[in-house]
């Protein structure tokens, strides 16, 4: 006798386990984890460590208790773990220090300020990391409970980017290098200038020099695509820049022989579209540096977006014998992992499955690696590989979520290629309702996603599922203007052509997907937020073919987004690179509220109030503009929420997100 599955519903959000760190031990036999979790209770997210073996792939809780214990890496000896938690400081984390064979974690530094990337020595006695000081004012402030509760009585700003979503306003302190000793707890700053941020630190194998990336120009928020590569001298504490060509960089990295030294970017200024690639240059600085990845047109360091935790990154890692790079691609949906010869520049893909490698790292004899991966319809999870053994080879390590996850029926997801307005190759993916009946007609919802420079993919979107589980056929694609399918692709709506290829790519993968045969023609709608609400406000501005729509979190104004948002004037450079002051009209001609005039569509307006990314403005322009028209229209308004409320905002927030999108398609497409 079968049982029928349930469906996947918004509270869910609260059962969901997502792993946010993960790395081997040196000798291979465990991963250490941080797996995070919600407390329904009381809203707050909580972090734990886990330890898994990789042989019996047993898996136990290694740290247990209501905090935050984050980004665990293994001491050289593979003795010990060290970690960022803020069990002692709700709003402090610090370095602790807890032994692998089980005990109390030690508190080893007492710092007042932000943690960035760190390391640790090959002794295990030093930790260099990337820290940002809390402002003195802040400091003061808080010790008297007088002016502490008063708060702050002004802010001066003096640089462009003063403030960032999700953060708020800037401290003036930047990111500097900093040395701990784990020890005894005694710290040593290593950089220091009042503009100028230091970041992502790299240590070279004789441990005597620390490579970091800095823009050091006049103005570093006037001239923000500037990165460079520098190496500091531990002993001096005199650095030097290395010359290398202009445009963004990070994730630096020596190889064992110290010779050379690799780092991830693009090639120039203010061309977002191109891909990230992979570089070497020798550590002498003896020549130019090398693009190992141009030729293959390919996204180094992609991946695909969903909304229940990003991967994390995978910083390139060097063969112990110099040879080779490994690293991960974002293409077609996926994130691949591969390695790439230095000299030959061959490539061999390792990891090539349906989903997304995050967060790889070796054994220290590089004899396996082990990998978190996702996939369209389950949640992440450690995984494992013997070096050099084929992709049947790969385990699965955890099993997070599974025993509510595989109770559910998620509906079947379709990977369509079709052809776009200009003969150009495009992929989709159609979501059917569980229990799908092909002799039915169903609603349907055309979802896009933002960025632009970013894709969907075969890895889990909540929302998607919870949409399909109401009964509506939900599809999405990647049209031009994101990443994962060459930097032509991504290039096609850049300066000032929002709307146009974009448009018409979705437009295509509409009429392809409402004659299939299970849809309903009349019942179809259309979200999308960030990026994909800009693309929202210009559809329904544009065509009448979709019975209801949702912006969120949107742009819909070029014009006055300009110098409001927390990426400030930088939005200029996508669009002709000219401020407002400067030429008016690309601007106007490409914002959504010069033709939101013509819409008839009802929408419902989503927006978060402390959103710095596109400012509640944004929002509030499309709704003033509907309602004044007659169309039917709700603003929907979530307090103290950044632009990330649907990955990361609090989770009652997301969940009444998520049934306020469905109550108005339902309202307009089913009853």
């Amino acid at each position: 006798m079968s049982t029928i599955k349930q469906t996947i519903t918004a509270d869910d959000l609260y059962r969901m386990q997502l792993i946010t760190a993960a790395e081997q031990s040196p000798d291979g036999k465990y991963v250490i984890s941080a797996v995070q979790s919600v407390d329904k209770e009381t809203e707050k997210k909580y972090s734990n460590l886990h330890l898994t073996d990789t042989k019996s792939k047993e898996t136990i809780k290694f740290t247990n208790g209501k905090q935050s214990d984050t980004v665990p890496k293994w001491s050289p000896d593979g003795l010990s773990i060290i970690f960022l938690s803020n069990r002692d400081d709700e709003k402090q984390p610090q370095f602790y220090k807890i032994p692998t064979n089980g005990g109390e974690a030690q508190k080893v530094s007492s710092l007042t300020g932000e943690i960035g990337d760190y390391l640790i020595t090959s002794n295990g006695k030093t930790i260099y990391f990337q820290f940002r000081k809390k402002d003195q004012a802040d400091i003061n402030r808080e010790k008297d409970e007088q002016t502490k509760k008063l708060g702050i009585i002004s802010r001066e700003i003096n640089r462009t980017f003063y403030r960032l979503d999700g953060y708020g306003y800037l401290p003036k302190e930047r990111w500097h290098l900093w040395e701990l000793n784990i020890e005894d707890g005694t710290t040593r700053q290593l950089t220091n200038h009042e503009i100028y941020d230091e970041t992502d630190p790299f240590l070279s194998p004789d441990e005597k020099t620390l490579g970091f990336f800095s823009n050091r120009t006049p103005d570093p928020d006037l001239d923000h695509d500037v990165s460079d590569l520098y190496l500091l001298d531990l002993t001096t504490l005199e650095f030097n820049k290395m010359e290398t060509p202009e445009g963004p960089k990070n994730h630096g990295a020596f190889s064992p022989d110290g010779t050379w030294i690799l780092y991830t970017g693009q090639n120039g200024k203010g061309q977002d579209w191109k891909n990230n690639d992979l570089w070497i240059i020798p550590a002498d600085g003896s020549s130019h540096a090398i693009n190992l990845t141009h030729q293959f047109d390919i996204n180094v360091n992609g991946g695909a977006i969903n909304d229940v935790g990003t991967l994390p990154d995978i910083t390139p890692i060097w063969s112990n014998d110099n040879q080779f790079i490994y690293y991960q691609v974002g293409q077609f949906g996926d994130g691949k992992f591969e390695k790439i010869n230095i000299h030959t520049k061959q490539r061999e893909t390792l990891i090539n499955r349906k989903g997304v490698v995050g967060g790889v790292n070796f054994d220290k004899k590089q004899s396996q690696a082990t990998f978190i991966f996702g996939q369209a319809m389950e949640l992440p999870q450690l995984y494992i590989i013997p070096s050099g053994q084929p992709q049947n080879k790969i385990t699965q390590l955890t099993h997070f979520n599974e025993s509510w996850l595989n109770q559910l029926d998620l509906g079947e997801v379709e990977e369509v290629w079709f052809k776009g307005s200009d003969h150009n190759d495009l992929q989709g993916w159609i979501l059917k309702p569980p229990s799908f009946d092909p002799q039915k007609k169903y609603p349907s919802i055309l979802e896009i996603h933002g960025g632009p420079l970013t894709q969907y993919g075969n890895l889990f979107m909540h929302e998607f599922y919870f949409l399909a589980a109401k009964g509506y056929v939900v599809y999405f694609t990647n049209p031009r203007g994101g990443q994962g399918y060459g930097e032509e692709h991504a290039k096609a709506i850049y300066d000032g052509k929002w709307g146009i290829k974009d448009y018409e790519d979705l437009m295509a993968w509409v009429d392809i997907v409402e004659n299939l045969p299970y849809i309903d023609k009349t019942r179809m709608g259309v979200t999308g937020g960030s990026y994909g609400g800009y693309m929202t406000n210009w559809i329904i501005g544009h065509t009448d073919r979709f019975n209801a729509a949702v912006t969120q979190r949107c742009v819909s104004n070029l014009i006055s987004m300009w110098g409001s948002s927390d990426f400030n004037h930088a939005f200029q450079q996508i669009f002709g690179n000219q401020a407002p002051y400067q030429s008016i009209e690309t601007l106007w001609e490409c914002s959504p509220m010069k033709y939101i005039g013509n819409a008839k569509t009802p929408t419902l307006v989503i927006h978060s109030e402390q959103d710095l990314r596109c400012p509640l403005e944004q929002g509030q322009q499309v709704f003033t503009a509907l309602k004044t028209m007659g169309v039917d229209t709700k603003f929907v308004i979530f307090p103290d929420e950044p632009h990330g409320l649907s990955r990361m905002g609090r989770t009652d927030r997301r969940i009444k997100r998520l049934n306020e999108i469905a109550a108005w398609f339902d309202h307009y497409l089913c009853e």
